[in-house]
């Protein structure tokens, strides 16, 4: 009789389908505690060349879960995600977070004055990663959204005991960072009394080779919970679907890069589209380009963020990634964009802090290294376009 393998000898794969599929679920965390650490290979992209164990804390998970479950959490009309029972008080939550996450997401609806779409969670958290971005927002959105974070963090525990068959067969015990560093490498910005997880160093390269079949596996099986789970309220699955995969435009303009931008270009610098080789000089009009389109992923970070010919722009790059030959052929356009933020007192403390926040691998800059760091950016977000290009067999011009 052929036996199963013990966990710590199956293929990582196998692994990731076991914590999928082979356990009957009373709440959706699993899948979004999935879904999360593979949002984050992504968006991490170059941890796995020093091919270490990967230490995440606790909260970069929250804030995409904040994400996730965020078109689930309308106060009228609510898409339970675990099981509810009577209790002497009432109905019971199906998930513990459900009353902090509901009251933020009441909080932005108040205060942002945008139309409501599901995607509002994704397009929050890209805001409240950015120091720039995150001083626009009131105190009272502020608070709303770390006490949804606590409260998130408060239930991660559960999903990552329980991964596997057993409790801790598949992850640690989470431990603060300063207990586990010298052994691990660690998500950029990670401090050292973050309570953090660490993903084995094989399981995050396969998350990074199976990218696109993790999330469709993912968002296939919330889809089937959130139908099981409330029957008699025949949630059409469909539904769930378009909820899931919904992906935020530019919701607010980029009124403050645009303006350091046309500063630049006033003072006669300039900038070459890195697509069509066009010279964008004072007084030729351009379009911010997102190396790395807001359909794939919503990153308004700086080094995402280059002028660009409006033609080729809305034409032939749209949603699409560039092909191996116009990222090369990009390279030195990237260079003198990323260059000429440098020379801006605002701008070049905003590139910093994005590309240190996003690169594991772009060494830290000293006086005089300039041209170090911007050659290592540019080279990592070429290979960024093109890993994330070939990993979700995105289309590309």
């Amino acid at each position: 009789m052929q036996t199963e393998k013990p966990l710590a000898f199956q293929l990582p794969g196998s692994v990731i389908s076991t914590i999928l599929r082979h356990d009957t679920k009373v709440t959706s965390y699993k899948i979004a505690l999935l879904r999360a650490i593979n949002d984050l290979v992504l968006s991490f992209p170059d941890l796995y060349t020093y091919r270490q164990d990967v230490v995440v804390p606790l909260r970069e998970l929250a804030r995409y879960w904040v994400a996730y479950y965020w078109p689930f959490m309308a106060e009228q009309q609510p898409i339970w995600q675990g099981r509810r029972s009577q209790r002497a008080q009432g109905m019971n939550s199906d998930v513990a977070f459900r009353g902090a996450l509901t009251r933020l997401r009441q909080e932005w609806e108040r205060s942002s004055q945008l139309p409501a779409r599901p995607s509002d969670g994704f397009f929050m958290i890209g805001e409240m990663k950015l120091t720039r971005k995150r001083q626009q927002y009131s105190p009272e959105l502020l608070q709303q959204y770390e006490l949804a974070i606590k409260a998130i963090c408060a239930v991660l525990d559960n999903p990552i005991r329980h991964a596997g068959p057993g409790e801790w067969s598949i992850f640690a015990r989470p431990a603060r960072y300063k207990v586990l560093a010298g052994q691990v490498v660690a998500l950029p910005g990670t401090c050292p009394e973050d309570l953090c997880v660490v993903i084995k160093a094989d399981l995050w390269q396969t998350f990074r080779e199976m990218s696109l079949w993790i999330e469709a596996l993912c968002i296939h099986e919330w889809c089937l919970f959130s139908e099981r789970v409330q029957p008699d309220d025949a949630v059409d699955r469909g539904h769930i679907y378009s909820l899931l995969v919904d992906r935020p435009d530019n919701r607010r303009p980029l009124s403050w890069e645009r303006n350091h931008i046309d500063i630049l270009l006033l003072e006669g610098k300039e900038f070459v589209c890195p697509w069509s080789k066009k010279a964008i000089r004072s007084g030729v009009k351009y379009d911010l380009d997102h190396l790395l389109p807001l359909s794939v992923y919503p990153i308004n970070e700086l080094w995402n963020l280059v002028p660009a010919d409006p033609s080729f722009n809305s034409h032939k790059k749209r949603d699409r990634l560039p092909s191996t030959q116009y990222l090369m052929g990009a390279q030195p356009h990237l260079m003198l964009a990323y260059s000429n933020y440098l020379t801006s007192m605002q701008l070049a403390s905003v590139i910093k802090e994005d590309v240190y926040g996003r690169f594991a691998t772009v060494p830290a800059m000293g006086s005089g290294q300039d041209n170090t760091f911007v050659r290592a950016t540019t080279l990592v977000v070429m290979k960024f376009l093109d890993d994330v290009a070939s990993a979700r067999n995105l289309a590309r011009f």
